[in-house]
This record gives structure tokens, sequence and C-alpha cells, in this order.
């Protein structure tokens, strides 16, 4: 979805493991980064969580020229930090379709796949089994 003239925002989706994260983006903004209704910093306790997030807007070097705002739920924190690096790519796209060498060489506009394994039936785990007794 692009900006139209009702909304001057760009859209994003992004999703890692079990976490959605709806991405709006602001141009010509100065910098703010609210998850959740607060600062990336405060709302990502560790600040790997918060570089990750982040990492999209540092590649394509529009850190201090967007404004970005993120509604995030479901999983954990590496999760939604994944999930925001992903939705906030996606946005940027919109924004501007030349960023896409630059965020595809980095490998940001690709959806991780990897999800947790359901557990089957007879097993106290997805993979492992109970312990086999042969006596």
């Amino acid at each position: 979805m692009s900006a139209t003239e009702t909304s001057p925002y760009f859209l994003g989706t992004g999703r890692r493991k079990t976490s959605t994260a709806r991405v709006r983006i602001k141009d010509g903004g100065t910098g703010v980064f609210e998850v959740n209704g607060k600062s990336a910093d405060d709302y990502f306790t560790h600040e790997n969580f918060s570089r990750v997030a982040a990492r999209p807007l540092a590649t394509a070097e529009v850190k201090d020229k967007v404004d970005v705002f993120v509604t995030v739920d479901g999983g954990g924190n590496s999760g939604q930090a994944g999930a925001v690096s992903h939705g906030i790519a996606r946005a940027l796209l919109h924004l501007n379709p030349e960023y896409r060498p630059v965020l595809k060489k980095a490998g940001l506009l690709t959806r991780d796949p990897r999800e947790k394994e359901r557990k089957k039936s007879g097993q106290p785990g997805a993979r492992k089994r109970f312990q086999f007794s042969k006596r």
C-alpha cells in the first residue's frame, strides 16, 4: 500500500515466528520510532532487539528522515523485533522502490519461515520420544 491523499503513511506488515507487526512510515519525519506507543529503545529492553528492529532504516540510510509507528503483538522479544524489521523493510519499498536491491542484499525482505513445530501425540514434545524399555 502506498500513501494516498487521505493518508500520508506508507504501510507494511512483518511477521516472524508468532509475531505480527503493522508498520506505518511517514516520509519527511524527524526520526521518531515508536513501538506500541513507546520509543523503540524503551519497548525492546535489550539493545540488540532495538538494533535488529531498526536495521532496515540504517541499511536504507533513512533513520532521521522518516517517522515510524509500529503496532506489534504475539510472540516474544526476539520474534517481535524480527517482525518489526520485516514490516519496516516492506513499508520502505512502498516509500521508494529503489531501496529494493539494498534491502534484498541485506536479507531484510525475506520472511523467515521457521515456526515452532507442533507436539505430536504419544510423545512428550515435538521430536522427543518417551523412554523405550525393552524389558
